[in-house]
């Protein structure tokens, strides 16, 4: 990792600056071989303005900060140019300093040397660029909670005690009379059972984790001609569906997304579900059908001025086992529809009610009261380990009257899994494969 990389760090397009970025052994002799400033000493963590040589007698005037290893982002030195925003540009401060030494960086190098360096931990390192990624209120929460630190600090505090359990059951060794060993064992189960019960609640609620990142799935569901697509438009706020009377109109599944208190809620308007000889329209419910299956939470919209239909309670059939909300539109209207469980009132046309239809629809989904200092992971790696080291605690709680040592093995798998969280037992392949899929420049 002695050779010094470079890279463009800021996406390529036009604006206002772009950075390009070196990190290496003599990355600041390189960018002085063609940065010419007034200042004859470089001082850590100072902008300097100056002229950057990018061909002969042809100048760009940019600023440059040097950082001194180990206190960079990669833990080596480190130096950014600051220089006018464009493509063209970057690319040849890129090429500019190739020719002077540096290599091109690979996906990622920056923030794989600064795992490699000790500088993060691979658990920070993936939510960084959870924070880049996030769409969400919820997921950036999250990103920044791991970036922090919130979820290395855990893995490591239980790690050091699965360290102590392990001294203790090879101190016992060295005293095999059968008391000592059940009071170990005692010890043992008691510390697993507190990891257990922590993780446990982990893992509850960071299935809700998944909402944070992908958002609510809800599929806008009934029979023909009773507003779907005007509640649609009603949620968004604008006309996105083509509203008639006439029975039919969608006949394709629209999808469009909102935010509502921090989340993404993905709404699906599909085809009214009735009996028709329309070949397109009975595509157009065929998809209907699908996006029930799909769909987080399902509103069965019906008209609340009119009694219930066959064809309400063939649709109804459909929705078996999914979690539904009974939304009666036409409120404006006189109501002749008898009471439903799970039900709210409302009227697209006046827009009662829309916004605790919003509420519900997030109410209904998540389960769980996530605080603002609940450490929910929306990475599908860190929840997949802690469902394995679940699966290792349930193993040493099934143990009957086997010996210590079959524990000790069963605590070391449980504390190698839990380091490939942070990084600390990951092995090499899979610590470069998650690299990979980092931005250049990053």
């Amino acid at each position: 990792m002695e050779n010094a990389i470079v890279s463009i760090s800021t996406p390529l397009g036009v604006g206002a600056i772009s950075i390009v970025r070196m990190s290496g052994k003599d990355c600041l002799n390189i960018a002085l071989k063609v940065f010419h400033c007034k200042a004859k000493i470089i001082e850590p963590r100072y902008m300097y303005l100056g002229k950057l040589e990018i061909e002969k007698d042809t100048f760009e005037e940019c600023l440059m900060v040097y950082f001194k290893a180990p206190y960079s982002y990669t833990g080596e030195d480190l130096v950014e140019f600051h220089i006018h925003g464009g493509i063209l540009l970057a690319q040849k401060v890129v090429e500019l300093f190739v020719k002077n030494g540096c290599r091109l960086a690979e996906a990622g190098e920056f923030s794989k040397r600064a795992f490699m360096n000790g500088k993060i931990t691979l658990d920070k390192a993936e939510a960084i660029i959870g924070e880049i990624n996030a769409e969400t209120e919820g997921e950036l929460k999250s990103s920044l909670k791991i970036t922090n630190g919130k979820l290395a600090e855990k893995i490591e505090k239980e790690q050091e005690d699965l360290k102590m359990l392990l001294a203790e059951i090879e101190v016992s060794f060295d005293y095999p009379e059968h008391d000592y060993e059940e009071i170990v064992k005692g010890k043992v189960l008691e510390k697993v059972k507190e990891i257990k019960k922590q993780n446990d609640k982990i893992i509850e609620i960071s299935e809700s984790g998944k909402y944070l990142k992908n958002g609510i799935n809800v599929a806008l569901v009934g029979k023909a001609n009773v507003g779907k697509s005007s509640v649609l438009n009603a949620l968004l706020g604008e006309n996105r569906a083509i509203v008639t009377d006439i029975e039919g109109t969608t006949r394709d599944s629209l999808c469009e997304s909102f935010f509502h208190k921090g989340m993404k809620i993905n709404l699906i308007d599909t085809a009214g579900i009735r009996q028709t000889e329309d070949v397109v329209e009975k595509l157009g419910i065929k998809k209907s059908l699908e996006s029930i299956d799909n769909a987080d939470i399902v509103l069965f919209i019906r008209d609340g001025s009119q009694k219930e239909s066959k064809e309400d309670k063939e649709i109804e059939k459909n929705m078996s086992g999914k979690r539904v909300i009974n939304v009666i539109n036409k409120t404006d209207k006189k109501r002749v529809l008898e009471y439903k469980d799970n039900e709210i009132e409302i009227s697209a046309l006046t827009e009662k009610n829309i916004n605790h239809l919003k509420d519900k629809i997030v109410n209904d989904v998540i389960k769980f009261d996530i605080k603002s200092d609940a450490l929910v992971l929306t990475n599908e790696r860190h929840l997949d380990i802690l469902k394995k080291c679940d699966d290792i605690l349930n193993e040493i709680f099934a143990i009957k009257n086997e010996s210590l040592d079959i524990i000790a093995m069963l605590i070391k798998k449980l504390w190698v899994e839990l380091g490939k969280i942070t990084g600390n037992t990951e092995n090499e392949d899979i610590i470069s494969l998650i690299f990979s899929k980092f931005c250049l420049g990053k």
